[in-house]
């Protein structure tokens, strides 16, 4: 199983904009070029195809496609490969928040 981090500012008490919103994501996002945006994540299975709806930026490392969720203000990832721990620091930091597991 994969450890799971969450980008957020829920705990900065100072801050007025705790929540990370889908429009500062889209715009943040955008100027990075190996991210894209995605509204639907399919996993593919050996026997099945699974479909989530969300907001999804695709991190493009490699051959692997590494999901940034914004669910309900923070931003989710998994940490799939060790390339996924400064990437995500570099997020949280432009971000302006925080990296808490879970």
């Amino acid at each position: 199983m994969n450890q799971r981090f969450r980008i957020t500012r829920s705990m900065q008490e100072n801050n007025e904009e705790q929540s990370i919103s889908l429009e500062e994501c889209k715009t943040y996002f955008a100027s990075k070029p190996d991210f894209t945006y995605s509204s639907v994540l399919t996993i593919q299975g050996p026997e099945s195809v699974m479909s989530i709806d969300g907001d999804f930026f695709m991190w493009t490392y490699e051959n692997l496609q590494i999901p940034f969720r914004l669910y309900m203000g923070d931003l989710y990832v998994a940490i799939v490969n060790e390339a996924v721990v400064p990437q995500m620091i570099e997020v949280a930091t432009d971000l302006r928040a925080d990296v808490v597991e879970g």
